[in-house]
Formats: C-alpha cells, sequence, structure tokens
C-alpha cells in the first residue's frame, strides 16, 4: 500500500515539473515576443527619426534667444502747458487719431484770434496799398496824356516858327528888289519872333509834363513797393495764423497708430512741454519676433524662410512667421561697450546675429506682448520642399 502511495506522489510531481516547465516557456515566449516587438519598435521609430532628420531635422535651425518685439510709439508733446484731460487709461486699446490728452487751449485759442486780426489788418493795407497804385496808374495816364499833348503843341509851334522863317526869308529877298514894302518885311520878321517864342514856351511846358510824369512813375514805384511790403506783411501774417492754427490743433494730443496704451506717466493738472514723454502706444497687432542665432546657423539661412515660433507663455500654442531681414551686425558690434579682441588674452566666442522675424498670424489665444520668449524654429530647406516644422 506504501508503495502505490509513492508511485501516486511521484506521479503529482511529474506533472506539477511539466506544468511548471510549460509556464517557464510561455513566459519565455512572451518575453522573446516583448524584445522582439520592442526591437521593431525601436527599429520603426530609428527609421522615422532618420527619415525625418534626413527631410526635415537637419535643416531645422532652432534658437531660445528669442523674443517678441514691438516698434512701440513715445508719445510727447508738440507744445506746453497744462494738462486739462487724460482720456485714456493704462493698457486701453486705442485707434489711429484717438484724443489722448487734452492740454490747456485758452492761450492758443487767444493767439489764434490775435492772428485773425493781424492777417485781417495786413489784408486791409494790401487794399488800400492797390487801391493807391490804381490811383497813382490813373495819374501817370493823365500825365501821359499832357506829355502827349505838349508834344502835339510843340510840334504845332515849331511848323508855325519854320513858316515865319521862310515868310521872312522871302520878304528879306523882295525888300531888296523892291519888290515889298518895309512895313512887310518887319511884320514877317515880328511873327517869326513871335513863332519862335511860342516854341519856347511849348518846349517849357512839355518838360514840365514830362517832368509830372516822371515824378508819377517813381510815385508808382513807391506804391508798387508798399503794395509789396504790405503783401509780405500778409503772408508772414498768413504764416503766424497758420502756426496759430496748429498749435491750437496740437492741445489735442492723438495716437499717431492703432495699439494699446503703456507707460502713462502724464496726469491731469501737470505741466508739459515739447518734447516730454507722456505714455506710449504698443502696435500688439504688429509684434514681430527677434531671434539672435549663432552665426554657424546662418548658413543656410534666407529672408522669406518659414520659421514655426512657440511661445513660453503659452504651452503648445505654435506660431507661424517667416525670416524678414538679418542685422547687418552682431550683437557685440552694436554694444554700448564693444569688446576689444586686440588683446593678449583672446577667446573666440561664437558670435549672435538679430534674425527680424514676422508673425504671419498670432491664431487664438493670449495677446503675443513684447518682451515675452519665444523658441524660433526655421526652415531652411529649399523652397519647393520648405514649410515651417511644427
Amino acid at each position: 500500500m506504501n508503495i502505490a502511495v509513492d508511485e501516486k506522489t511521484v506521479v503529482q510531481d511529474e506533472q506539477e515539473n511539466m506544468a511548471e516547465q510549460r509556464q517557464q516557456a510561455r513566459k519565455q515566449r512572451r518575453k522573446r515576443n516583448m524584445i522582439l516587438l520592442g526591437g521593431v519598435g525601436l527599429l520603426i521609430a530609428a527609421v522615422a527619426f532618420g527619415v525625418y532628420w534626413m527631410t526635415v531635422g537637419r535643416y531645422l535651425e532652432q534658437t531660445d534667444d528669442a523674443y517678441v518685439r514691438a516698434d512701440w510709439v513715445p508719445i510727447s508733446a508738440k507744445v506746453s502747458g497744462y494738462v486739462a484731460q487724460v482720456l485714456v487709461e493704462d493698457d486701453q486699446p486705442v485707434k489711429a487719431g484717438d484724443v489722448l490728452v487734452r492740454i490747456e487751449a485758452r492761450d492758443y485759442q487767444a493767439r489764434l484770434a490775435q492772428a485773425r486780426a493781424q492777417l485781417a489788418e495786413t489784408q486791409a493795407s494790401v487794399a488800400a496799398q492797390q487801391a493807391n497804385l490804381h490811383v497813382t496808374d490813373s495819374l501817370i495816364a493823365q500825365q501821359k496824356a499832357g506829355v502827349a499833348q505838349a508834344q502835339a503843341h510843340t510840334r504845332s509851334v515849331a511848323a508855325e516858327l519854320h513858316r515865319a522863317s521862310l515868310d521872312q526869308r522871302r520878304y528879306d529877298g523882295l525888300v531888296r528888289e523892291h519888290a515889298a514894302s518895309a512895313q512887310r518885311l518887319e511884320t514877317a520878321a515880328a511873327s517869326y519872333t513871335q513863332a519862335n517864342a511860342a516854341v519856347d514856351i511849348a518846349k517849357a511846358m512839355q518838360r514840365q509834363q514830362e517832368a509830372r510824369l516822371t515824378v508819377a512813375l517813381s510815385r508808382r514805384q513807391l506804391a508798387e513797393a508798399g503794395v509789396q511790403q504790405q503783401i509780405a506783411r500778409r503772408s508772414q501774417a498768413q504764416a503766424q495764423l497758420d502756426l496759430a492754427t496748429h498749435a491750437l490743433q496740437d492741445t489735442l494730443i492723438r495716437s499717431p497708430i492703432d495699439g494699446v496704451v503703456g507707460q502713462r506717466k502724464v496726469r491731469t493738472r501737470q505741466y508739459v512741454a515739447p518734447g516730454l514723454p507722456l505714455l506710449a502706444v504698443v502696435p500688439l497687432q504688429q509684434a514681430y519676433v527677434v531671434a539672435n542665432f549663432k552665426e554657424t546657423q546662418l548658413r543656410d539661412m534666407r529672408a522669406g524662410q518659414a520659421v514655426a515660433i512657440s511661445v513660453d507663455s503659452y504651452s503648445g500654442r505654435k506660431l507661424k512667421g517667416h525670416v524678414v531681414s538679418f542685422s547687418p551686425g552682431s550683437g557685440a558690434v552694436f554694444a554700448l561697450l564693444p569688446s576689444d579682441n586686440a588683446t593678449g588674452n583672446f577667446t573666440k566666442i561664437v558670435q549672435r546675429f538679430p534674425v527680424k522675424i514676422v508673425i504671419d498670424e498670432q491664431g487664438e489665444g493670449g495677446p503675443i506682448l513684447p518682451g515675452m520668449s519665444v523658441i524660433a524654429s526655421v526652415d531652411t530647406r529649399p523652397a519647393k520642399q520648405g514649410v515651417a516644422h511644427d
């Protein structure tokens, strides 16, 4: 009976060993399958990475030394005075042409009224001088007519003198031939003397008329000079009026661009002077990126290439842009204190060059603000292949 029990125990042990062996075999097969699958996965990943690297990755130039910038406009006053009203708050969106600050305008309104009065006065003076010139022109016309009349009279008496001279010579010959009486000769001589005197009088009157014409012409020159002087005064008064008009308009300080108000320092009742910074307007919709790439990354980089932009403030948010321009020098060149390498100790440092990148579309989400840190990836592939990597 003990023998039967031992045989039964042996059979059970063998069955357990066989089951354990089968279980271990299954585990080994499962392990081999997992290793095989893992190897295949690694191979696929390696192939995919290789394909990505060959087609995209090796063409990407990336830097995290990149920041958002915007060409914000500092707003200052063009005229001096006390601030009557500040019409905007901090961080307020504004449109081009919106009034930001209003300066007290009473003094400038008074100056404008004064300039208008001065212009009216000079216009009246111009009109008076022009009227005087017209009167002088009329007088000149009269004097010219008098000169012409005197010249005609002189010619008339000169002709009479010539006739009297001929009569005197004829009667003188006739008297010598006893063909005429001495009385006729005396009468002819008297007529000649009278005609000669008339010529002298006519010439004197002609000279007098010509002198009057000369005086009238001189007066016209003076009158014309007076007109030109008053016209110059009128132009000066018009310029003063324009300046006063512009100064009054400049009491309303307007936004030159669309943007958001920042750095607001101005306060009501504050005295401001020309050039004093009051606030700034930041064009957020025109923000761009300045990325500082190493000089070794610029070899294949060109304007117009696509750029993928990751914003640190918005995890996972991707922006699209393109390269616009390259700085004409490295950051060290334009530094306040440029480095001087002409020394005994020299360590070569890879230089960085600012690259301007325009954001094509900001997409949805929070605003892109100047100063934000970003990561810029430039796709340097040829134009037919190049697409910014997302």
